[in-house]
């Protein structure tokens, strides 16, 4: 669960990236929708955290939800849908499928909805920005990680949550062409996908260990995907080096026992709050950047403690 001391300071995280980007300041009781990927990882509950800061803080209406998995995309595009039913005055949408929503973005931009992409951006010009982390470069920080720590060669692989999304997508991709370009004596033996799911994960996780008995790494590209990794690793005995990405209390108690490496973490609370912020600011007629930038840092034993990154974990 996300307890007081960790929303306090993912807060104060938060509020220094408003400032950076100026005030906005609702004008009256606006009424935003915001779909999410889903509600399965502790990620979500964090982005919903940081919305309900802003609604609160701005005076205006927010209503978050997502379908119970992130392999749901026909669910999704039916909340999206019956979102879009209501006459919102603005939408966030965090895409499962970066091109599945496309006719229902052009309804929303037909009715002069604003639309503000989160976390994973869709294949389309229609929202106004995307608040999100740059995830290639996230995902390029965890290949010089692993480099570092398997001594810079040697077999590794990928298990992801979807190659559907943007961040599925550009996670892969980030890991995968870092190792390329950077550390000619490393293979990416494999890469699959789990749907983020982390029983799925895990058997998906001992079939590649089985597979390549030399491996040295494997990179889980979101929370669930991490913790199946994990999981895969201790069922079949193995010691080879996990990295993470997100955060979330199975993944810092692996940290703090050693059973990963370390992880990437995003700012999930800083997400939610300026995706509110960006829709109040669509909605007041300002211009807004094509991309919110909401940071993302290493963390393994040494610093998970420290203020700047406790900040934006999250439990």
């Amino acid at each position: 669960m996300l307890n007081r001391r960790t929303l306090l300071g993912a807060f104060s995280a938060l509020a220094m990236m408003a400032a950076a980007h100026g005030p906005a300041v609702a004008q009256e009781n606006y009424d935003i929708a915001l779909i999410s990927k889903g509600f399965q990882h502790q990620f979500w509950q964090a982005v919903k955290a940081g919305a309900d800061k802003a609604a609160a803080e701005f005076g205006v209406t927010v209503t978050f939800e997502g379908p119970e998995t992130e392999t749901q995309v026909d669910r999704q595009m039916d909340m999206l849908a019956a979102a879009l039913s209501r006459k919102p005055d603005a939408i966030g949408f965090a895409a499962l499928d970066s091109q599945a929503a496309s006719p229902l973005l052009q309804q929303a931009k037909d009715a002069n909805i604003p639309v503000i992409a989160f976390d994973s951006g869709v294949d389309s010009d229609i929202p106004l920005t995307t608040v999100t982390t740059d995830n290639v470069a996230a995902a390029a920080l965890a290949a010089d990680k692993m480099a570092e720590l398997i001594g810079g060669e040697g077999k590794v692989a990928v298990v992801a949550h979807d190659q559907t999304s943007r961040t599925g997508i550009d996670r892969v991709d980030g890991f995968v062409n870092r190792i390329k370009e950077a550390y000619p004596k490393i293979e990416v033996v494999s890469v699959q996908y789990g749907g983020g799911d982390q029983l799925q994960s895990t058997e998906i996780t001992k079939s590649i260990l089985l597979a390549n008995p030399d491996l040295k790494g494997i990179f889980g590209a979101n929370e669930g995907s991490a913790i199946g990794v994990v999981n895969g690793k201790t069922e079949l005995n193995s010691n080879i080096i996990v990295i993470g990405f997100d955060s979330g209390a199975a993944q810092k108690g692996f940290i703090e026992s050693g059973a990963m490496a370390g992880a990437i973490t995003q700012n999930p609370v800083g997400i939610g709050y300026e995706t509110v912020k960006a829709a109040i600011g669509a909605l007041k007629g300002e211009t807004l950047p094509k991309i919110i930038d909401s940071g993302f840092n290493w963390y393994d034993k040494t610093n998970m403690n420290d203020p700047a990154i406790a900040a934006v974990l999250y439990d």
